[in-house]
């Protein structure tokens, strides 16, 4: 059985803690390959390191058979993802929230509403429609539509997107934020009712992949990870 964890940095070394106080010790392949590593606890598992946008693609693809990834980038990255992945339990750790923000000097705008009417009156004015940066794009779009809000444009930002207002390449932004520290520190603020997502690491289950000999692996080590394996057809 496969299982893909984010190859760098803080999640991973999250992954690993969460795993192992499970007893599935994990570490990286000791022989220089990158994106390999090895699994310690129980038989027959697999580690994959990969980066936490590929997971959510890896397990639509049916070549990992578990990964943990944000549910946000899930979410954004398959369309109809509950048909793709069955989400087994949330980590407790990655927590963020994806939201809209605009500039802290837009004292009449504090919802969608209000955002809404800005948009309006800023195509009247500039003869474009306002700009919103994000990486994001399908949960922006789906969410403002749901709200009734026109008249703008999202711009693609992979990177420091709370900086993109300051610099003039967008009036308003869509962004995962812990904290919010940065977006206070570039004088922006978050909508009252603009909360698009609450994400956090989440481990999934590819519904497409060959459970065929990986299901006995994943029902050996549940108990230990606290997993709930009821209800998933795909498993049976």
């Amino acid at each position: 059985m496969k299982i893909g964890v984010p190859s760098k940095g803080r999640l991973m070394e999250q992954c690993f803690d969460w795993f192992g106080s499970r007893g599935l010790t994990m570490r990286k392949s000791a022989d220089g390959r990158e994106y390999a590593g090895h699994i310690d606890g129980a038989s027959g598992l697999e580690l994959v390191l990969l980066s936490a946008g590929e997971i959510p693609y890896e397990l639509a693809a049916g070549r990992i058979h578990l990964g943990v990834t944000g549910n946000d980038l899930v979410q954004e990255k398959l369309a109809d993802w509950a048909a793709q992945v069955a989400p087994l339990a949330d980590l407790g750790f990655g927590q963020a929230d994806l939201i809209i923000a605009v500039p802290q000097a837009w004292i009449d705008v504090d919802t969608l509403d209000d955002l809404d009417a800005a948009a309006a009156a800023f195509r009247l004015r500039h003869g474009f429609r306002l700009r919103i940066a994000t990486k994001y794009h399908r949960l922006v779009r789906d969410f403002l539509t749901r709200a009734g809000v026109a008249d703008y444009q999202l711009v693609d930002s992979q990177g420091a997107t709370e900086g993109t207002v300051k610099n003039l390449t967008a009036e308003a932004i869509a962004d995962i934020t812990s904290s919010g520290e940065t977006l206070r520190a570039n004088h922006l603020k978050i909508l009252a009712d603009g909360r698009i997502l609450q994400s956090q690491a989440t481990l999934f289950a590819a519904r497409s992949a060959d459970w065929t000999l990986a299901r006995a692996r994943l029902q050996q080590v549940a108990p230990a990870l606290g997993l709930s394996l009821d209800g998933l057809a795909f498993l049976s």
